[in-house]
């Protein structure tokens, strides 16, 4: 099975570019363009925690302090490897979507959310960090 070479996390935000130069100018966080003044910003090794929610209800400092959704894609050099060996496992994975940043598919986790992995095709921060 292809190994996960990081991860890519997704914030969103109702105004993005001052949070991309927050990010850059304040946190100075290394990034690279992906093209049209889109930083991809490289992090420091993370932890991923997996928490439990309450009747789907957002966790309390999310519904009280207007925390940023996100969404956490796994990166990889063959999704379709990563995707073939994870199906033969019996995990639900939808089929592989080609979209311009990359290849990726959807794996359905045991409580039935969903992550995402996917074949990066444009420049990475990883080596940033």
């Amino acid at each position: 099975m292809s190994t996960i070479a990081g991860a890519h996390f997704l914030l969103y935000s109702t105004d993005a570019d001052a949070d991309r130069a927050f990010m850059r100018d304040v946190l100075n966080l290394q990034a690279v363009d992906a093209g049209h003044g889109w930083l991809i910003f490289a992090l420091p090794p993370s932890e991923l925690a997996v928490h439990p929610a309450e009747d789907g209800a957002p966790p309390p400092a999310a519904a009280d302090d207007k925390l940023l959704r996100t969404e956490l894609y796994f990166m990889t050099s063959d999704v379709a490897g990563f995707v073939a060996a994870l199906q033969q496992r019996g995990v639900g994975c939808t089929p592989i979507k080609q979209e311009r940043w990359g290849r990726f598919s959807l794996i359905t986790l045991p409580s039935g959310g969903k992550i995402g992995v996917y074949q990066p095709s444009h420049p990475t921060a990883i080596s940033m960090s």
